[in-house]
C-alpha cells in the first residue's frame, strides 16, 4: 500500500515545526487505519506455512443425496485453498472489478469465503458491492467508511454477514454440533473483539467425529477443528 510522503527540510520556526509534527502524526494515523481496514480478522500475522502441511487426520463424508451441485463446488472450493493459500496479508489492495482477487497464495479470512463462493458461480465482490449501494444504511460503519469501495467491501467480515442476513440465509446460533452442516458459513468474535469467518467442510476429524472448518487466521487457509474455538456471532447456510 504505497504512500507518497515527501521529505521536508527542518525549519527553525516553532510554529512550522509543530505543524509538520501534526501532519506526520496524521499521516501515520491514516496509514494505520488503512492497514487494518481490509477485513475484520485484521491482525497482522507474520507466520506462514508450507503447502505440504497436512490437515488433521480426517475422513470425507458424503453430502446428502439431494444436495445441490453448488454445495459441493462451494465446499471443494474452500478445501482446495488449504493446498494453495499459505500466507496471510491484510493490506489494502486495489482489485479488478468484478472478480478481483489478491494473489491466491495469500489473503485473509474473508477471502476464503469469497473464493469458495466464486467456485460455486457467485462473485461476492460484485454482489456485496451492489447491495451496499442499494442499502448503504443497512451496513456497518465500523471502519468509518463514507461510501462503497469495491476493493474491500467484500473483504470485511461484518459486510459479508450483513449481506447473508439480507439474503435471509441466517440460521440460529447454538452449542449443538448437529445444528451445523457442511457448507455452513460461521462467523466468530475472537477474544480481542475482532471478527473472523470460515466454512464448514464435509471432512470429519478422527477420532472425534467433528466437522472441520476451512479458515485463515494467520498462517494461510487451514482445515481445523475450530467450530467452537471462539464465540459464534453468525451462522449462515447459502447452499442446500
Amino acid at each position: 500500500m504505497p504512500h507518497n510522503l515527501e521529505a521536508r527540510s527542518q525549519n527553525s520556526r516553532p510554529g512550522i515545526q509543530e505543524s509538520e509534527r501534526k501532519h506526520r502524526r496524521l499521516v501515520l494515523f491514516v496509514t494505520c487505519l488503512l492497514t487494518i481496514a481490509v477485513c475484520s480478522c485484521q491482525r497482522q500475522y507474520a507466520t506462514s506455512r508450507s503447502a505440504a502441511d497436512a490437515p488433521p487426520s480426517s475422513v470425507p463424508r458424503p453430502l446428502p443425496p439431494k444436495s445441490s451441485p453448488q454445495l459441493k463446488q462451494f465446499i471443494d472450493g474452500a478445501v482446495e485453498q488449504s493446498k494453495v493459500t499459505t500466507g496471510y496479508d491484510p493490506s489494502y489492495v486495489k482489485l479488478d472489478y468484478p472478480n478481483g482477487d489478491v494473489p491466491s497464495d495469500t489473503g485473509v479470512c474473508s477471502d476464503v469465503v469469497v473464493r469458495a463462493f466464486r467456485k460455486a458461480g457467485i462473485d461476492l465482490q460484485k454482489e456485496v458491492h451492489e447491495d451496499m449501494k442499494l442499502a448503504w444504511d443497512e451496513y456497518p460503519r465500523k471502519w468509518g467508511a463514507r461510501g462503497t469501495d469495491s476493493n474491500i467491501d467484500h473483504r470485511r467480515v461484518l459486510n459479508l454477514t450483513t449481506y447473508f442476513d439480507r439474503r435471509n440465509k441466517s440460521l440460529p446460533i447454538s452449542n449443538n454440533r448437529a445444528d451445523y452442516l457442511p457448507g455452513d458459513v460461521v462467523a466468530w468474535e475472537l477474544s480481542d473483539g475482532v471478527e473472523h469467518i470460515g466454512i464448514l467442510t464435509n471432512l470429519w476429524s478422527e477420532p472425534d467425529k467433528h466437522c472441520l472448518v476451512v479458515h485463515n487466521i494467520g498462517a494461510g487457509a487451514r482445515v481445523e477443528d475450530v467450530l467452537f474455538a471462539w464465540k459464534i456471532i453468525g451462522h449462515y447456510r447459502y447452499f442446500e
